[in-house]
């Protein structure tokens, strides 16, 4: 078994953005090996407290290690941070003072082959959980799932323009024998889409990222997530997401937009009937990206957007 490991991106960034403070109180829903989190309880020593969430055993046995150096200051649980709220009463919080939540796959977790996540380990099984008790895995919706259902996963979940011909042609070679492999997977991709459309980049990239959402239920409840989160901010506090790729940047932008509008009725009303009021301000206008310098260290930057924002203090 690899080490876990995993490239924190755009650390400086998202620390700068949640405006770590002593004393403070934050949560990283997403806490990966760790290191996100270890430069929140450093920057926020000596008092400052973390709460944090992860579905992967792996993860968190990482993270407890990371974090050793600051015990007692810091709790971590084997949850999906969609329930923050469940979290949040058994550690007896009620208000934050900054927030993270990072979207992406760990190298560990692409690395190790018997996690599935890769379509480069053409060998490994098609797993692709973050969390190894749930029964769903990618073999299992490729093995089971109905044809229209596949091609629905694949076609919103991946932007694949060539979703019907894939689900078509799962279905196709599950009848002669289960679909096994990353490999097997692979297989299918690369004779679904005709050449001249896998110039740019590996041909199965956005079959692998929409199966791996629909394991993982990555998108389910986010915007509601987004949002909720946002408004157990402190005054003041901050909320810094990190994003992989556009279905999930598109919900939290929304998110962040419908929370920074003073208004949300239809523009035919003469009069402001709904009362809502503007609860945050969005500190990045637009996402913020990897330097240059990232990009090259770790590659797997190139595709994330920072978004963070502050929850509104009326003047």
């Amino acid at each position: 078994m690899a080490t876990f490991s995993h490239i924190p991106v755009m650390l400086e960034e998202c620390m700068e953005g949640l405006n770590i403070r002593d004393g403070g109180i934050y949560f990283d829903g997403t806490v990966g090996g760790g290191n996100h989190s270890y430069e929140i309880l450093k920057r926020s020593s000596p008092s400052g407290r973390l709460i944090a969430t992860d579905l992967d055993d792996d993860a968190i046995a990482a993270a407890t290690k990371k974090l050793s150096p600051f015990q007692g200051r810091f709790n971590i649980h084997k949850s999906n941070y969609k329930n923050y709220e469940q979290v949040f009463a058994e550690e007896g919080i009620d208000k934050l003072d900054g927030i993270l939540l990072d979207f992406g796959v760990s190298s560990y977790q692409l690395d190790t082959e018997e996690r599935g996540f890769a379509y480069m380990k053409k060998d490994a099984p098609l797993d692709m959980r973050m969390d190894r008790s749930n029964p769903l895995t990618a073999e299992v919706i490729l093995n089971t799932y109905p044809q229209d259902q596949i091609e629905k996963i694949l076609r919103v979940y991946g932007e694949e323009k060539f979703s019907s011909k894939i689900a078509a042609r799962v279905v196709e070679r599950r009848q002669q024998n289960p679909i096994k492999t990353c490999g097997d997977f692979v297989d299918i991709i690369e004779n679904s889409i005709p050449k001249k459309f896998q110039q740019n980049g590996p041909a199965a990239r956005k079959s692998f990222q929409a199966i791996r959402i629909a394991v993982n239920g990555e998108l389910d409840g986010l915007y509601d997530c987004v949002t909720g989160l946002t408004r157990r901010l402190v005054s003041g506090g901050r909320i810094a997401i990190l994003t992989f790729h556009s279905l999930e940047d598109r919900i939290v932008k929304q998110a962040f937009n419908m929370l920074e509008t003073d208004c949300v009725c239809p523009k035919t009303l003469p009069v402001c009937v709904c009362g809502k009021k503007k609860e945050i301000e969005i500190l990045t206008k637009k996402p913020v990206t990897a330097t240059v310098r990232e990009m090259a260290i770790n590659p797997r930057s190139k595709s994330a957007k920072l978004r963070i924002c502050l929850l509104y203090t009326s003047p």
